[in-house]
């Protein structure tokens, strides 16, 4: 049974788009099937993947706003074997939140969307815009769960009470399926001790929802967009490359036993 997962922050700069791309990969490396669904405007994950934002003929929001088929608006990425699937964004996704607005059933329309491919995956990660509009909104009502990057400085776990706030909201009233997948500290460094400090405190009120896996502050996962590549592409033996797959496992687990206590 497919597994939607949102990539979610309204803070930007946590290393969103970052565990998005590499979370994405990591699973398709591990043979799973994949769909990465890009959400935000900006098109970044896109990129990151290695597709021309500029170049597409057809995108996120064509799904969104009209009834184009699933089929011409994905794209495959090739790389890491097996690969995985891509519904690819850019600046037009903009119009979609604004279309979306006069639409009567505006909240669903990626729901609707995702259910009708879903047979096809088995999980869907989808990055979100670093703010809580209708797009993100959307996201959240067709995932099964929310996974938060978190960087580990003060104005981040102000943020996060905004966030889950929302998300409370999404459960009562549009989503009751929706749970936090769980909380992942991002561009950590053990050197800081503010960074180490708001890690306990994440652990102290969130307990088992904070992943074990640590994304450290690494150079190599900043280069690899640039490059069109996630990290296991770029730099395959970087920290931050393993992180990622050490996160991917994690999922996967979670995941199995939750099926496993269902």
């Amino acid at each position: 049974m497919v597994r939607i997962i949102a990539v979610a922050n309204q803070k930007g700069g946590v290393g969103k788009t970052t565990t998005a791309v590499n979370l994405a990969a990591s699973l398709a490396s591990m043979k799973r099937r994949v769909l990465m669904v890009d959400m935000d405007p900006q098109g970044n994950a896109t990129m990151g993947c290695g597709v021309d934002k500029h170049g597409i003929s057809r995108s996120s929001c064509d799904l969104l706003l009209s009834d184009v088929p699933f089929c011409d608006c994905v794209q495959r990425v090739t790389e890491p074997a097996p690969g995985f699937d891509l519904l690819p964004s850019n600046g037009d996704l903009t119009a979609a939140e604004v279309g979306l607005m006069d639409s009567a059933d505006r909240e669903r329309r990626l729901a609707k969307v995702l259910a009708t491919v879903a047979p096809d995956y088995e999980l869907v990660i989808i990055d979100c815009p670093p703010s809580l509009n209708m797009l993100t909104v959307n996201a959240l009502v067709a995932a099964h769960g929310v996974l938060i990057p978190i960087q580990c400085e003060y104005y981040a776990l102000e943020g996060l009470s905004a966030l889950l706030d929302t998300i409370e909201q999404i459960r009562s009233n549009r989503n009751g399926a929706l749970r936090i997948e769980g909380i992942l500290r991002t561009m950590h460094d053990p050197r800081n001790n503010l960074a180490n400090q708001v890690s306990t405190q994440l652990i102290t009120h969130f307990t088992d929802q904070v992943y074990r896996t640590i994304i450290p502050r690494n150079v190599r996962l900043a280069e690899a967009p640039s490059h069109g590549l996630p990290a296991m592409l770029y730099d395959p033996a970087s920290k931050g490359a393993v992180s990622y797959l050490a996160l991917a496992s994690e999922v996967l687990r979670r995941g199995e036993k939750r099926a496993a206590a269902a």
